[in-house]
């Protein structure tokens, strides 16, 4: 069965998003573009998917991968508080290169490995990942490489990665950033709130990874909670 579908031919788009949406339904991977780099992913709520993703990658469950999502509102379901900087953050860049770590709503039944209670979510700027999230749900998705390898910039350098142990690639062209995400860490941030409903912040955003959203964007809005070293 063919596993490379080129996304640039509608028909093979219909026929590899079908695919794909077999394949995660089955715990399996999937190969796919993303504004950044190229990604590899599972579906978030499969403890299968999530091991396979891992040891495919050589990695071990004390790297847990991101989970893209499709739209905002999906922040609020998989985050146990969204602060007022995420949401602002939020919908400032995102679909876009940020990676935010939150704490994750302790009802999820997923297994993501050692994540101390806590997510990293991202919403990609890609149509083809957005139209998959969009029918599949939010999918646990890592950089496309081995470890300590460069992130696949196209769909053929995940390929000769990961080989026949990815059951559906999306081929889609160069990777638009050729870039990993920035990723932030929220959780230190508290809101409180007065008697008059005025918001009170404290803590601070600590920068996890530079990445292709400059600081000096983020900083326009979150002004003087990142946290930047030098």
């Amino acid at each position: 069965m063919k596993r490379v579908f080129d996304c640039s031919i509608d028909t093979e788009l219909l026929a590899g998003m079908r695919q794909a949406k077999l394949a995660l339904g089955r715990n399996e991977l999937v190969v796919l573009p993303t504004d950044t780099v190229y990604g590899i992913g599972c579906d978030a709520f499969s403890a299968k998917g999530v091991e396979s993703l891992l040891s495919a990658k050589g990695r071990g469950p004390q790297s847990p991968p991101p989970v893209l999502i499709g739209n905002i509102q999906t922040l609020h379901a998989l985050a146990e508080t969204v602060p007022d900087v995420a949401q602002r953050l939020a919908e400032a860049f995102w679909p876009g290169a940020l990676t935010m770590i939150l704490r994750s709503q302790p009802s999820l039944t997923w297994n993501l490995g050692e994540t101390k209670g806590t997510v990293a979510l991202r919403m990609p700027d890609h149509k083809i990942a957005l139209a998959l999230l969009e029918e599949v749900g939010p999918m646990a998705v890592s950089s496309a490489n081995l470890t300590s390898k460069p992130a696949a910039l196209n769909c053929q350098e995940a390929e000769d990665y990961f080989g026949d142990s990815v059951q559906v690639y999306l081929s889609a062209g160069s990777a638009p950033k050729a870039e990993a995400s920035t990723i932030l860490d929220l959780t230190d941030i508290v809101d409180t709130y007065d008697s008059e409903g005025r918001i009170s912040t404290s803590g601070k955003i600590r920068v996890v990874r530079r990445g292709a959203l400059s600081l000096d964007s983020i900083s326009t809005v979150a002004g003087e909670l990142l946290e930047v070293e030098n």
